[in-house]
């Protein structure tokens, strides 16, 4: 028997952070180290500029492209590394 696993219907408690993120938002992104990487640092803050929607639902985003605050860099940042959202003040 087939399930589908593309809609997302749980309690509000249960729901990911990352399905309320837009573009605008500040967001903190664990470090994901990469081959060759110091490990300097565990966790870095930026802006999401764009929300990549998922092939079943577009409206679920799961790739985000966010620049980081510090050095402006722009990382493609999977929905999984985000850990907290900044509210605006």
């Amino acid at each position: 028997m087939s399930v589908d696993h593309g809609v997302y219907n749980s309690p509000e408690s249960e729901r990911p952070m990352f399905l309320d993120v837009v573009p605008g938002m500040t967001v903190i992104v664990k470090h994901d180290l990469q081959t060759g990487e110091k490990a300097d640092k565990d966790w870095w803050m930026g802006k999401v500029i764009h929300c990549g929607g998922a092939a079943r639902d577009p409206k679920i985003h799961n790739l985000f492209q966010i620049a980081d605050v510090d050095s402006g860099v722009i990382h493609w940042v999977n929905a999984d590394l985000m850990t907290h959202v900044i509210p605006d003040c």
